[in-house]
């Protein structure tokens, strides 16, 4: 599996994600220009990353300007075709601008930019520490939809304290159903707000995040 790391004005996580994934997993990537639109080296088994950051400057809404470049109407039809594709923090808003995957991210409940390490686990999972780092990242949703997500287990994390504790008190922005993270219903597009790349190394002493990428299939 090969991976291609889309680079937005605005990116600020795009070199931390390439580090991850070469260095850390060992995985072939290639950077990918907003302007540009060819992906025909990527397969439908490799996977596309839209990284954290402030793309385009984050004006009208995180995201929302992301969307309509030309690249991301080659991720788009990628996603479609069931190519994988993985956004973070950023390029979660940007998943959910695209209608790639439901709901959409807003300002933190607080008010405030949160920028700490958090635990986030999978329904029986163990929990894991990943630092998160955004503005806007309460993840909502309508009821029927939550409700949709929890049936078809498109879920993947949730906030929860150091033993694995689910419990708002642990949320750091307020997101509905402490939910930190989602996949669509075919389960090749992911989106998380907290950020796995920022925890592969060693040199960190934290290497939750490589489980992250375990979970999702892309190691």
């Amino acid at each position: 599996m090969k991976f291609g790391v889309v680079v937005f004005p605005g990116s600020n996580c795009d070199k931390d994600m390439q580090d991850a994934l070469q260095n850390d997993l060992g995985k072939e990537v290639i950077m990918l220009w907003h302007k540009d639109e060819d992906i025909s080296m990527f397969s439908t088994d490799d996977c596309i990353v839209l990284p954290g950051g402030f793309s385009y400057g984050d004006y009208l809404r995180c995201g929302a300007i992301a969307r309509f470049s030309p690249m991301m109407q080659s991720v788009i039809d990628f996603a479609n075709k069931g190519g994988k594709v993985l956004g973070v923090c950023n390029g979660f808003q940007i998943l959910c601008e695209s209608h790639l995957l439901p709901g959409v991210l807003l300002q933190n409940g607080h008010q405030q930019f949160a920028c700490k390490n958090v635990f986030i686990k999978a329904d029986n999972g163990q929990a894991l520490k990943i630092p998160i780092a955004h503005g806007d990242g309460r993840y909502y949703a309508g009821e029927k939809v939550l409700d949709e997500l929890e049936t078809n287990n498109q879920i993947l994390f949730r906030y929860c304290n150091e033993l694995g504790v689910v419990d708002m008190k642990y949320n750091p922005n307020g997101a509905v159903r402490n939910i930190a993270g989602i996949r669509n219903k075919q389960g090749n597009v992911f989106g998380m707000m907290p950020h796995p790349e920022r925890a592969t190394s060693a040199l960190l002493d934290n290497v939750d995040g490589k489980k992250i990428f375990e979970i999702l299939g892309l190691n």
